[in-house]
């Protein structure tokens, strides 16, 4: 099993936010914004779908699982604190945040479904956030060099989200989760997540004033499409999970566990 770490992350998130905290790249503070804005909302249906998967264990199952769920559970929590603060910062500048609601609306429509499919949903997720977190933790240039702040957040974020990436998928299997949820609920994460992610991007960039800078639409096009941009970087992952015989294992996390180890003096472990 996964042992999983809880991490008290030692960063000041009451001091104040610059508007383009990404060293002046509006594109790209919009984005990872947009992303933060779906975290509070997100983490806390990944937790309850989790903790509700576990319930539905038999005996033996429970004990099986049961530190590694402590560990997922705190960890997400914790992401989840950490951005709601990030997040009224963003408030304070004006920006509306329409995507947490939003999913909190449309997730709000699973109460009463069998558990396993919110452990697909969270499985589904979890699998963007760990191919995002392994490109960003190669790629850390792109948070820039203005807010160090920040970088740490988003590349500590990363590494949690690598070394729990299996939990959901393993307790969805456990439960005798089939092939068919898992990828119907696999492609319709998918459109929501890259749909919601966009619209909210566009949304900040619009509240912000830069939407139609020409240097906004070149930034997009670099950091999505380069020859090391996003998409490019994660559409193989991406794919895998299509696959009958995937499981997020497969995927390396010697990058989450060497910033880990690396920087060490940027957090303190509280619990496993």
């Amino acid at each position: 099993m996964t042992q999983l770490v809880v991490r008290r992350l030692l960063v000041d998130m009451q001091a104040p936010l610059a508007r383009h905290w990404c060293d002046g790249d509006a594109f790209r503070t919009a984005f990872f914004n947009a992303l933060s804005m779906s975290f509070p909302v997100g983490e806390q249906f990944f937790i309850d779908a989790v903790r509700d998967g576990f319930k539905a264990l038999p005996p033996e199952g429970q004990e099986r699982f049961h530190a590694e769920v402590q560990g997922f559970v705190g960890q997400e929590a914790t992401h989840r604190r950490l951005h709601a603060l990030y997040n009224q910062h963003l408030e304070r500048q004006g920006l509306d945040n329409c995507w947490g609601p939003r999913a909190a609306q449309r997730l709000q429509q699973l109460q009463g479904l069998d558990p396993r499919h919110a452990l697909a949903i969270t499985a589904a997720n979890e699998h963007f956030t760990a191919i995002f977190a392994d490109w960003l933790l190669r790629h850390a240039q792109v948070l820039g060099q203005q807010d160090a702040r920040l970088a740490t957040l988003w590349l500590w974020h990363s590494a949690e989200e690598s070394e729990h990436r299996c939990t959901a998928f393993d307790l969805y299997r456990a439960l005798g989760g089939n092939e068919y949820w898992r990828l119907k609920w696999f492609r319709r994460v998918t459109v929501f997540f890259l749909g919601d992610l966009l619209q909210q991007t566009w949304h900040n960039l619009r509240r912000d004033g830069t939407l139609w800078r020409w240097q906004t639409w070149k930034s997009a096009a670099s950091f999505l499409f380069g020859r090391q941009g996003l998409v490019r970087g994660t559409f193989g992952p991406w794919r895998d999970y299509r696959r009958a015989d995937f499981h997020p294992a497969q995927h390396d996390a010697q990058a989450a566990q060497q910033w880990l180890q690396t920087h060490r003096e940027a957090y303190v472990p509280v619990g496993a």
